[in-house]
């Protein structure tokens, strides 16, 4: 089963390169990633620009609105993700331990909806 891990966290807690574990860090992350990837249970990572750079699109009756920002009033903002293979929720809480945001924010694991026959929307055509 795939577990998406979305690491969210207010953007002033997260490390920067000034900061003195910024290294640390990056090294956390690139362990996790490497144990990930060996483990075959890696699908995919990315981390997000901040917040700053987000838009919000929405269609309401007809008129097409873009926004800035995210849409949610929260002190923690979606910076990144994971997507796991893991063979269960108690796999995915093992692995999503490893990832450094859970120090500093929080992890989000959700489940990827399984819907038979979707290969043609993963290929980005219509049913």
């Amino acid at each position: 089963m795939q577990y998406l891990a979305l690491l969210y966290s207010a953007e002033e807690a997260r490390p920067t390169p000034a900061s003195s574990n910024f290294q640390e860090t990056l090294q956390a992350y690139a362990t996790a990633n490497r144990t990930f990837q060996e483990s075959g249970v890696w699908a995919g990572a990315e981390p997000l620009q901040p917040v700053a750079t987000a838009k919000c699109l929405r269609i309401r009756n007809g008129e097409r609105l873009v926004t800035d920002g995210p849409f949610a009033e929260t002190k923690e903002r979606l910076g990144g993700f994971y997507l796991l293979n893991c063979k269960d929720l108690d796999h995915a809480i093992e692995l999503a331990k490893m990832i450094p945001a859970v120090e500093y924010g929080t992890i989000e694991l959700r489940p990827i909806l399984e819907i038979p026959d979707t290969g043609s929307l993963r290929d980005g055509q219509r049913p």
